[in-house]
């Protein structure tokens, strides 16, 4: 076989690749938040949706309205992996940063600090699933009334203590969407 035929063949394994992972994303399009469809998120999202779109991300209104919506929110994280929350918590040392298991007790064993906060592990997550939340993140932007999606990757990075690569690949990835 020629070095020509190679290539074509190596280009049409390729294309059908990318075929797999284009159904992937065509399923996740079809079935993405559907739980908000269905109790226990339903009520609660009805009546949260449009005090949400009123108020800044991150603000301590923001804040607010997810502490009441807590139930409703933790069946949705559970059941879509587009979340981090999805994949549990770990516990982040406020002093040097170094993960624990979410149960674990101090003081750290690598700066000896006792205070520690509970991240949700974005690290679990799949390719799909953090494209899938982007996309999601774009879409939510939309809906407030002085949404951002630059400045959602940057808060949801202290939110979720992702690395600054990760920033790097959401900034970029959005920018190449047309998103930024």
């Amino acid at each position: 076989m020629s070095a020509r035929d190679e290539t074509y063949k190596h280009i049409h394994r390729v294309q059908t690749l990318l075929g797999i992972v284009s159904d992937e994303f065509r399923m996740r399009a079809q079935n993405h938040d559907k739980s908000k469809l269905e109790s226990p998120e339903a009520e609660v999202f009805e009546e949260y949706t449009g005090k949400l779109a009123g108020c800044t991300y991150g603000s301590d209104e923001y804040k607010g309205y997810l502490e009441a919506m807590k139930p409703a929110l933790d069946h949705h994280y559970a059941n879509n992996s587009h979340h981090p929350e999805f994949y549990g918590y770990y516990a982040e040392c406020n002093g040097c940063f170094k993960r624990f298991e979410q149960d674990f007790i101090g003081p750290c064993d690598e700066c000896g600090y006792t205070q520690f906060q509970l991240r949700p592990n974005i690290g679990g997550m799949s390719l799909f699933d953090l494209l899938e939340m982007l996309v999601d993140w774009k879409a939510a932007t939309e809906r407030h009334n002085d949404g951002n999606l630059a400045n959602s990757i940057e808060q949801n990075q202290k939110r979720f203590g992702y690395s600054d690569e990760t920033k790097g690949f959401l900034t970029n990835t959005a920018r190449e969407m047309g998103f930024l």
